[in-house]
């Protein structure tokens, strides 16, 4: 494992970072035992951060990484990150009660790596008026918080300016070879590496997007490349090659994909890709530009939606059907999973009332209602809504055994 050093303090940390969004489940709880077999493994191999946060597996991540940890005895051996929700405080007195909470949940005394959740500028101006700088100054001065950070989803001239409004140890980005030139992106990623912070990425896969099939020509574009690489190991690689970025987190909830990420990270040094190397994966990322209809990446901030609507899946779906190829597969698996076959209630776009909540909660800025239009209408329609009613009547009589084979 590949290791780089926070300017802050020294810390030395995993260049691969444990994600704890998207861990194994059993139904609709954590599988306890996958999630410590697949982290204690990673530790193994050298892994030493670990991300979770308060809305989590609804606060259950929080409390099994706590747990594992804890058994194992192995609390000085991993740095813990977490993170203050800013939109789940209603008063200054919240700011305290959450931190004491996630302190009891991971059954720690400190955090080595404490974030302010989803900032832009908006929600940092909300947030300081509840007193959060005078609060993270006595904790970190007590020893609860090591590092203080916050993680950031808005527009770049937010981000220097909450980079400059606060004494921060370290932050945490949205960056991807998709994500060159969004949000804070590599003006950020500098800036901040400028000002002494040390910068964790996020969504280095842009929430898995780039680890699916790929658009043909993009895979004829990497196909094309000297060195074989899988799209996954392109996309981590081209992170890593930024000296700026101290660690990367990726959700990882599958023993394979652990192998995978941390065989990359074990000789993925900075600078360490070539000229050439970098305009292929500059070409593919054109590619998957020009196929991509809505730049979702799956992060559920705009969910639950009061319609039942599914947001990220439609938005899964749309792309899927746009930028592979296989349009008939594409809304087949958007109604078998959405439309009630697969799932307890039907999920589909044409449920939008374009009430606007999910707009507000969106880091993409997406404008999801006249998305959800779209997706209606490519998608769905009266042949394909009929015939899939007809399908469900079929699965159902299946599966009350009325139908023999």
């Amino acid at each position: 494992m590949n290791y780089r050093e926070n300017p802050a303090n020294g810390n030395k940390v995993s260049i691969l970072g444990f994600g704890c969004m998207r861990l194994p489940q059993k139904g609709m709880r954590i599988d306890y035992e996958e999630t410590r077999k697949q982290i204690l493994y990673a530790i193994e191999q050298g892994v030493n951060y670990f991300d979770t946060a308060w809305p989590y597996h609804n606060g259950e991540s929080e409390v099994v990484l706590g747990r594992i940890i804890k058994d194992a005895g192995i609390r000085d051996k991993v740095f813990i990150a977490d993170k203050l929700p800013p939109w789940v405080v209603q008063k200054a007195e919240d700011i305290e009660r959450i931190f004491q909470k996630q302190l009891e949940r991971l059954q720690t005394d400190y955090i080595d790596y404490y974030l302010i959740h989803a900032l832009d500028g908006k929600s940092w101006d909300r947030i300081r008026t509840f007193g959060v700088e005078e609060f993270l100054k006595k904790v970190k001065a007590a020893g609860k918080i090591k590092n203080m950070g916050f993680s950031f989803h808005g527009s770049r001239e937010d981000f220097k300016r909450i980079v400059d409004e606060y004494d921060w140890d370290f932050c945490q980005i949205q960056y991807n070879i998709l994500d060159e030139q969004n949000q804070a992106g590599k003006e950020g990623l500098e800036y901040a590496s400028s000002k002494g912070l040390a910068v964790v990425v996020m969504e280095p896969l842009r929430g898995g997007n780039l680890a699916r099939e790929m658009p043909s020509q993009a895979a004829k574009i990497y196909d094309s490349a000297p060195r074989k690489r899988s799209n996954v190991e392109w996309a981590l690689r081209w992170v890593w090659n930024h000296p700026q970025v101290m660690c990367i987190l990726s959700g990882m909830n599958n023993m394979e994909h652990i192998k995978e990420n941390i065989r990359i990270a074990e000789d993925a040094l900075p600078d360490s890709l070539t000229t050439e190397e970098l305009d292929i994966i500059k070409r593919v990322a054109d590619s998957y530009r020009s196929a991509m209809k809505v730049p979702c990446t799956g992060c559920q901030y705009c969910m639950p939606c009061p319609a039942g609507v599914n947001i990220p899946s439609c938005f899964e779906h749309y792309n899927n059907y746009h930028m592979f190829g296989k349009k008939i597969m594409s809304k087949a698996m958007y109604h078998a999973q959405l439309g009630g076959l697969m799932s307890v209630k039907k999920q589909l776009a044409s449920q939008c009332i374009s009430c606007g909540k999910c707009v507000q909660h969106c880091p993409q800025s997406i404008d999801i209602p006249g998305e959800m239009k779209k997706v209606s209408k490519e998608l769905e329609g009266f042949f394909i809504n009929n015939l899939m009613k007809i399908v469900g009547v079929f699965f159902k009589r299946m599966g009350r055994g009325e139908l023999k084979s």
